[in-house]
């Protein structure tokens, strides 16, 4: 079955539709009201950082954003370069270019870095080649016949951001990425993440490194008890301290 056909957003907020759009989502996990009518567009190539204290509802708003089914989204629409995610199942956003990099990683056991690598490409679309993931992550392809869940933490990170660029991208999900690292490991993700950047990638980062997310981020949303209490730049949380505190504790 191929993705749903290309159609315009029924709404429209001025002028053409942003890259993607989230408008007024909903979603439940049962009985439990998680994502709370949450709405914001992206430009295309920009960076947003997604923040909140720990229970906010970030992850579960990255994955109704991915159509993972769990939360189930109950209401509203996403759309994604004219494409309506919402309509859609995992599967078929994956095959649009929605790329989850969840926290866990995801890594496949028993399988070397090159492996993993090649998996993700199994099935159209096909993104980057590993050849060319592997000249982003040298790293990656010194150790291509290693045994990938026997990499170092930041190394598995590199690793799951190039099985997402091994597909066709056209926005990158990453969910705590600096989760779990030593300093100086979340300074070679920082650095990793820093290219991806110049790559133009659109990106939605969740972080509970706030500091860091932010520095790395062009836009900042603040969820606080599933809703959002703060939408601008970047910038703008780094300089308001009583912002910082309120909502995010640092």
């Amino acid at each position: 079955m191929n993705a749903l056909p290309k159609q315009e957003p029924v709404r429209r907020q001025g002028g053409d539709p942003a890259f993607f759009s989230v408008y007024d989502i909903h979603a439940y996990y049962g009985e439990s009201y998680i994502v709370q009518g949450l709405s914001f567009d992206i430009r295309e190539g920009e960076i947003l950082a997604l923040l909140g204290r720990n229970g906010a509802g970030k992850t579960s708003t990255l994955r109704t954003l991915a159509r993972m089914g769990d939360p189930e989204l109950k209401h509203g629409e996403i759309w994604l370069d004219h494409q309506p995610l919402h309509k859609m199942k995992a599967w078929q956003a994956a095959r649009i270019g929605v790329q989850l990099v969840p926290e866990d990683r995801r890594i496949i056991p028993g399988m070397t870095v090159q492996q993993n690598l090649e998996l993700a490409q199994i099935a159209e679309p096909i993104g980057w080649s590993v050849e060319r993931i592997y000249e982003l992550f040298p790293r990656l392809g010194e150790r291509a016949e290693q045994e990938a869940i026997t990499l170092s933490g930041g190394e598995q990170q590199m690793l799951a951001i190039g099985r997402a660029l091994a597909r066709d991208i056209k926005i990158l999900l990453l969910d705590e990425p600096y989760e779990g690292l030593a300093p100086v490991i979340v300074q070679e993700i920082e650095k990793t993440l820093q290219n991806v950047k110049k790559l133009g990638i659109t990106t939605i980062i969740v972080e509970q490194n706030a500091i860091a997310a932010l520095k790395l981020a062009d836009r900042a949303i603040i969820m606080d008890s599933g809703e959002i209490v703060f939408d601008g730049t970047a910038q703008a949380v780094l300089d308001d301290a009583e912002l910082r505190d309120q909502y995010l504790a640092i």
